[in-house]
């Protein structure tokens, strides 16, 4: 089955899915979202969502990527990012701990 043009694209940044890229869990492992959605994303797409917000957080506030979005710093960031060629990543975005 040939993948659709909405499946090779970034739902956070809108570019093309190159590179490196993780599976996203709506609801975060740790808060019960074993058997729940995933989305792929870049990598460095990832490590920006895990780095702004907090596991509870995600779950109780930002299990949608719509919601995700609607936050300031993961706006600046779309902003910064959607200018970059999809292959890249920066180490500098880190996960929280």
């Amino acid at each position: 089955m040939m993948p659709t043009e909405l499946e090779n694209v970034c739902p956070l940044c809108g570019r093309e899915l190159a590179g490196l890229c993780n599976r996203h869990h709506l609801v975060p492992l740790s808060k019960g979202g074993k058997n729940t959605p995933t989305i792929l994303l870049h990598k460095i797409c990832h490590d920006k969502i895990h780095a702004v917000f907090s596991e509870m957080e995600l779950k109780r506030h930002y299990a949608t990527i719509a919601l995700i979005k609607e936050h300031e710093e993961i706006q600046k960031f779309i902003r910064w990012v959607a200018k970059k060629e999809p292959e890249f990543y920066d180490k500098s975005v880190k996960r929280k701990k």
